[in-house]
Parts: C-alpha cells; structure tokens; sequence
C-alpha cells in the first residue's frame, strides 16, 4: 500500500564562493534519489561542512565528509530509521577523521563541522555539529533551527566545541520538523551567515526567483559585509508533499496536550461545542460548529482515563490516516485537525441519523427485505476496505449509522489493521482482539490474526441478531479473552426465533458465520448473492438436508424398528410376574 499521493518534489540549489582565502575548505552536497525506492524509503539529503581553517586538512575533511555521508547514508538497510542510520554513519566517520588527524598537530587534525538535512515525506529530519546552520523560512518568518557549538573568550575568538574529528567520542543534535508546502530550508557556514543579518537574508529568500540565484547573492552580500572566509550556502524549496506516513501522524498527535473535557458553548481552535453527543472511558465525542465557515462537524477526543494507555493512543492517532487512505460515501469522512493545535483530538464529519444499534430497538422484527438493504450497503463499504487490503476488526452496530436519507456508514477507523502496516510495524499488532467479542470471529479470538472474511463474519452475525434479537453463539457476557477461546461455536437456528424466516436465509447466515473461515463465502457478493436468491447447492448439501428427504426409506426403517423394539418391550412388560404381596 503506498502513502505517496503524487511524486515528492524539492527544489534546491546551493553555491560555494572561495572568497579572499588561498582555497575553499567549505563543501556541500545534495541528493535527490530518482530511484522510487530509495526517495520513499530514503528521502532526499542535503548536507553542508566547513574543514577548520587552522588546518591544512580542513578541505579535505570537509570534501570526506559531505561525500561520505551521503555514499553511507544511502547504503544502509531501508528498514533503519534515518535517526539511527545517520548517527551509526557519523559514528563510523568521526571515528576515521579522528584516526586520521590523531598523529598530526592538535591544531592541523582533519576536523569539519557538518550540517544535514533528511527530507523523508513530510519530515525533515536535522543533524548538526559546529558552527555551520540550518534555517527555516515559513510564512515570512525566518528561525535559525540548529545551535552554534562555540565557545567565545575574552579576546572575542570563537572556538568550536563540538565537530567531526575533533575527539574520539561524538555529540550530534538531532530534531525533526514537520514540513510544509513552500517551505524554505537554508544550510550556511560561519563565512555566509556571519556576515548576514536577518534582514538581508528574509529579503534574498524572498525573492521571486531562482534558488541558485538566491544562494548566489546570500554568498555574494556575505562577502561584500567583509567576510574573510569561505562563503557557501544551500537552499531548499518543498515544492508539494505526500500524505503523511502512519508514523508521522502517530508522532505528531502523539506530542499534543490531553483536551480538557469540553462544556457547551466552550471553543476550541474555532470549534464551538454545541452538545455532547457520547461519553465513555475511553473517549468523548461533541458535536461542533465550525466557526470559519458554519458546517456541523464531530469533534472527539480521547479520555484522560486513557492517556497512559500508549497502546489506545496509538491506535487513536490512526483514525485519521487510516481515513485518509479511504474515499467512500459510505465510510466516515474524516478532516485534519488545525497544523498548529496544542491538542490531541480528531474531527470528522456529523452524520445526522442514528447507529444500527438504535435502529435495532426501533425495529425489533424488522422484515428480510430491510434487512438484506442494510446489509448490502455495508458489504459494499467493505469492499472498499478490502480493496485497500484493510480489515476493520470491530464492526458491531454501534460502529454503524444509518442517515436521515436512508444511507449506511461505518464509523471509528481505530482497529482498522492495513496489511502494508502490518508488514512494516510487526510491533504494532496484538494478539488479544480489539473489537467486542461478540462480533468478533473464532480465528482473530484464537489467534490475532484477521482477514476480510473476519470482518464477514461480524457482518453475518450483525444480520442474524437484526432479524432476530439474539446473537447466532452463544458468548461470554464479559469480554475476557481467555472464556471466548474455551466458546463451543455452536450456530443456533434463526428459525427458532423467526419461523417466518426461510430456510435458505438461515443456512447462508450460518455460512457467512461459520467457525472456521474455510467454510464461509470466499467472496463478500455470494454472502448477499445467498440471501437474496435461494443457493440450491447450499440448501442440498448433506449436512444441511434433513434425513426424511435424502434418505427417505431409511426413516422409515428406522421408525419401524422403534415401533417394534417399542412393542417388544411392552410385551415383556405384560408377561413379566406381578410381584407377590404378603
């Protein structure tokens, strides 16, 4: 399953001017992979460095180190993260600069400073060592995001405290940054943004033209201020973005504030609470106005019960990506939350109707007709699901509504499991089941595995307890895990309860709710195919047909032979000595 809803695209530039200095020691390099998979799975980097000019090595320690870090970077596993990548690669660097310069002159070692930059989907990941920077510019507002490793004397020199090759042991700053579209990325050494205030660097940022011309005049005003040294610089533009990863979504809802329990008539981020519309230990959901425009929507937030449950809160940041990977009337829609909100919530569409569940009080007995409705319209959403290689694990009639207009939605993407998702964070998945057990097929009770026939089963049994009222097994009344892998599935005719239900509705009820998923439709349409028109192959299977009507002469044998052992036994009793009375 991909995330990336069109390419990646980052403009760039960058220029290095020698200045009055007998050679350049400043390096830079930057990367942006044509290969799909190492742009995915990778990213684009650019990095900056600038070799100490006490020492004769500086150019070359710089020119090591920008190149070394991307031929490395690229060539670790795609299943490290680029954190632990890139410090296992700076490790292995600073450790041969340092083996380099430890013969030679303390003030002559093979020591540079370096600035990185990772750009991977929508995060820029940042590291950095010296006195080189990397800043932002968003929104005309221009933020140096890197700290200078200096130390500044008396006599007002600066010396660094921290850079490759300088010491046995390395301390590298490391941040991310959630990206932007249009956002500006600029990397410096000390020879460009010494000499450049913020002004002039805001005002050659923004310029209506070309990055290599914007990195041409910063280096050009820096040494036109009086710089003495090399002067370089590296400009990143984000042109557009894709979807964010699942794990971008996790961290970035996952470093917000608890939202207090709201009031009505309390605003947050422009959403004023109109009612409570659910309350529970693990969530609370209002029903919102959107100020900025008037439309109706659904604020939820989880519990504060819950904010030491890393595991609930996970699966509460899913929602939304999980949503945003779905297009479907009938899946509930879901928008992002405000980029500069403090708190952790979601905000979804207000779907004006009522769950299944209440549909169920209100209609009992409801007929087969209405029923087969409702259940085409959620294997259609299903559909939708599957074709995204997602199974929901917790459909129950409270996870369903019914509109004004007659329309069916499924709601709450919290246990949504994405295949690719699976593949890519095994950590993530539980063997202990996350929906209701009610619902909840034998296979994902037994063993936390789950496919779209586990979701099929939850939707038969969802048909047999709307026609009927009950439930087609009999479960635990609780949800302990450990009474529902001792359950004897055992299926329970329909017809005990609804004589007016035909024969063949019940045995593809009992089909699509089989124990084992070997035994139930193999398609989603046959489940709705068998209760709209009679499966004569169903309906004649053996151990569906009645005994009378496969082996007739059988029965009848069978019932002779009762009738006789019957009168035997009669007659003996009528032979047999009446017992003597004293």
């Amino acid at each position: 399953m991909s995330n990336d809803k069109q390419p990646q695209c980052v403009d760039f530039a960058g220029c290095s001017l020698q200045g009055i200095r007998s050679e350049n020691q400043d390096a830079f390099i930057i990367k942006q992979p044509t290969n799909q998979d190492e742009l995915v799975y990778k990213g684009i980097v650019a990095c900056i460095a600038d070799g100490v000019s006490c020492s004769q090595q500086g150019q070359q320690a710089s020119h090591t180190a920008t190149s070394q870090f991307i031929m490395d970077y690229y060539a670790t596993p795609i299943s490290w993260s680029v954190q632990s990548s890139v410090h296992s690669l700076l490790k292995s660097l600073n450790a041969w600069l340092f083996s380099q310069g430890k013969d030679q002159l303390q003030h002559n070692g093979m020591i540079t400073t370096l600035s990185a930059v990772v750009i991977k989907s929508n995060t820029a990941h940042l590291f950095h060592i010296g006195d080189s920077r990397i800043y932002l510019y968003r929104e005309q507002t221009l933020t140096q995001l890197t700290r200078d490793h200096l130390r500044h004397n008396r006599s007002q020199h600066n010396y660094l405290t921290r850079a490759l090759g300088m010491d046995e042991h390395i301390e590298v700053d490391y941040q991310t940054l959630d990206l932007r579209q249009e956002d500006l990325l600029l990397l410096t050494t000390d020879g460009s943004h010494g000499f450049l205030s913020a002004n002039e660097i805001k005002k050659a940022l923004n310029e209506k033209t070309s990055l290599e011309t914007i990195s041409r005049t910063l280096c050009q005003t820096a040494l036109k201020n009086g710089s003495q040294d090399n002067a370089s610089c590296v400009v990143l533009r984000i042109l557009n973005l894709p979807n964010k990863s699942l794990l971008e979504h996790q961290q970035q809802l996952l470093n917000r504030q608890p939202l207090p329990v709201l009031k009505t008539g309390q605003t947050v981020d422009g959403f004023q609470v109109i009612k409570t519309l659910h309350e529970s230990s693990r969530s609370h959901v209002y029903l919102v106005t959107d100020t900025a425009n008037g439309a109706l929507r659904t604020l939820k937030a989880p519990s504060m019960n819950h904010l030491d449950d890393q595991q609930a809160l996970l699966y509460f940041a899913n929602e939304y990506w999980i949503a945003s990977q779905l297009n479907s009337p009938r899946l509930m829609k879901m928008y992002p939350s405000p980029k500069d909100t403090k708190f952790l919530y979601q905000i979804s569409e207000f779907i004006d109707g009522m769950t299944l569940r209440q549909w169920m009080y209100d209609h009992p007995m409801p007929p087969l007709d209405s029923v087969r409705k409702i259940l085409d319209e959620l294997v259609r959403a299903l559909r939708v699901l599957q074709r995204a290689n997602m199974v929901h694990r917790d459909l129950k009639p409270e996870n369903i509504m019914l509109t004004k207009h007659h329309e069916v939605k499924i709601i709450d993407f919290g246990t949504v499991d994405a295949q690719g998702l699976r593949e890519a964070q095994p950590f993530q998945t539980s063997d202990v089941p996350l929906g209701s057990i009610n619902y909840t097929a034998p296979e994902y009770i037994n063993t936390g595995q789950s496919t779209i026939l586990s979701d099929l089963f939850s939707i038969g049994v969802i048909g047999y307890e709307m026609l009927c009222g009950a439930l087609p097994y009999k479960t635990p009344t609780s949800q302990n895990i450990q009474s529902a892998r001792r359950a004897k599935w055992q299926y329970r005719s329909i017809q005990n309860d609804r004589s007016d239900i035909p024969l063949w509705v019940d045995l593809a009820l009992q089909k699509a709710t089989a124990p084992n998923p070997k035994q139930r439709h193999q398609a989603l349409g046959d489940f709705i195919t068998d209760i709209t028109i009679p499966n004569e192959r169903l309906i004649n299977n053996p151990r569906n047909t009645p005994l009378l009507r496969r082996n007739p002469i059988l029965v009848w044998k069978i019932l002779t032979f009762v009738s006789v052992l019957i009168a035997v036994l009669e007659g003996l009793l009528l032979l047999a000595p009446s017992p003597l009375y004293h």
